[in-house]
């Protein structure tokens, strides 16, 4: 007798909670009509047929977005979606119809993998790219129906599809806006046409709970902090965004330049050197040396500025080293040095150049993402804005046979150091740094 009402008690248990569970959950779309949505800016309305919502591509005129009646801040949305052919299912979330703010994940069956990325309408591009996140490119199924979730809590974004990770954004960027979904079809032809459909699409703004995804990349947008996804990583800041602690200059490796940096604004700059305003500056190290590691950093260059972030110094003296290119391509003459570009941007200097970089570079005075990645095996890659530009090996004929022909040619045993500290390269310019992170590998 007393087993089943425990039973009983566990039944009546569960049935209360699953109850509880579906009130939190509100749904946005009925299946049956467009209610509690506004039609936007198209000449086709979305159609609405056996419960699914449908947005037909067409090459002369537009569905427009669908807009939900109220803004939301904090939510958890969860929907499925089904791209039929060539098309773009686009789902934005805190938008506004008239600013030009506000997130959006990109939907379409090509190649890129993309699939669940998170882009900003700010005019801050992709914030976290599917290179980011290699193990998500199968996530998404192409002409099927796919369950996507959005999670918007705090300052974290995060996204699935097929209940599979696929990004963690952090961003205190925080406002409240409308849920949008369209089909972007500016570039329709009769080639490149297709369909949307969406169905149900619900959201819960209560008792929200993140969903920790500890093992994919974090892009954090909150300058010179770590979270504790990347804590858990093994992320440590390089610079703490106050002081100078860590670093040194790489001329006595006891002390902060006197000259030439200061530290302000959370950010550590290079101050330029002027006819009118001499600087004696000179480049600095951390103070702890790294073997094999993850280095990501944001740069932000003046008009015209060169600099660099340099690793595996030695073998040549003490500021000689591989160095990750900072330039003003556009401005600076070095842009044309060196050969088939390798003095640009984001380039192995004076060895390998950058790819990718006219979709990639957010040019002067606006901040940009590196990464450099050295490899136990030594293998290594350059990254820019969430893309990789460049791999190479250190110390493969290929490598020796590009030091033999560059600028580094006469100094026997460069690049393959065992340890090295980061350098930051003063070069008379101005150019700023934050967000100086490095995870050992």
């Amino acid at each position: 007798m007393r087993n089943v009402q425990l039973l009983l008690i566990l039944l009546i248990f569960n049935v209360s909670v699953s109850a509880q569970h579906k009130r939190e959950w509100s749904s946005l779309f009925n299946g049956r009509n467009l209610s509690g949505w506004n039609h936007l800016n198209g000449e086709l309305l979305p159609q609405v047929q056996r419960g699914e919502l449908i947005f037909p591509a067409s090459t002369k005129s537009s569905t427009g977005k669908l807009l939900t009646n109220n803004e939301f801040s904090n939510f958890i949305l969860e929907l499925e979606l089904m791209v039929v052919e060539n098309a773009n299912g686009v789902i934005s979330f805190q938008t506004q119809p008239d600013a030009n703010q506000g997130y959006k994940l990109i939907i379409n069956n090509a190649a890129n993998n993309w699939n669940g990325s998170v882009y900003c309408e700010a005019g801050r591009g992709w914030l976290y790219t599917g290179e980011l996140n290699p193990m998500a490119a199968t996530a998404y199924k192409p002409g099927q129906w796919n369950h996507l979730r959005i999670e918007r809590i705090g300052n974290n974004i995060r996204t699935w599809i097929n209940n599979v990770p696929v990004a963690h954004v952090i961003d205190d960027n925080h406002v409240a806006g409308f849920i949008a979904l369209q089909v972007d079809n500016d570039d329709a032809t009769e080639q490149n046409s297709g369909e949307v459909r969406f169905k149900n699409i619900r959201i819960k703004t209560a008792n929200l709970k993140p969903t920790e995804t500890p093992d994919i990349y974090v892009v954090n947008l909150i300058p010179n902090t770590l979270s504790k996804s990347e804590v858990e990583q093994g992320w440590k800041l390089l610079f703490d965004g106050k002081t100078s602690d860590g670093w040194v200059n790489v001329y006595n490796n006891s002390s902060f330049p006197e000259e030439g940096w200061v530290i302000q604004h959370g950010m550590i700059a290079a101050v330029p050197d002027r006819p009118d305003a001499r600087v004696r500056g000179a480049c600095i190290v951390t103070t702890e040396k790294f073997r094999a590691f993850e280095l990501q950093f944001e740069f932000n260059y003046a008009e015209g500025a060169n600099s660099g972030v340099k690793y595996g110094l030695g073998n040549g003296g003490v500021t000689i080293g591989l160095e990750y290119q900072i330039l003003d391509d556009k401005r600076h003459p070095d842009a044309n040095g060196g050969t088939l570009g390798n003095r640009r941007l984001s380039s192995l200097y004076d060895l390998i150049p950058a790819e990718r970089l006219g979709e990639l570079t957010n040019g002067p005075n606006e901040w940009n993402y590196g990464k450099v990645i050295l490899f136990p095996d030594n293998r290594v890659e350059h990254w820019l804005n969430g893309v990789k530009v460049l791999e190479y090996v250190r110390g493969s004929s290929i490598y020796n046979v590009l030091v033999a022909h560059s600028k580094y040619n006469e100094f026997k045993g460069f690049g393959p150091m065992e340890a090295s500290p980061i350098l930051l390269q003063y070069h008379q310019d101005e150019v700023k740094f934050r967000s100086i992170k490095i995870r050992e590998l």
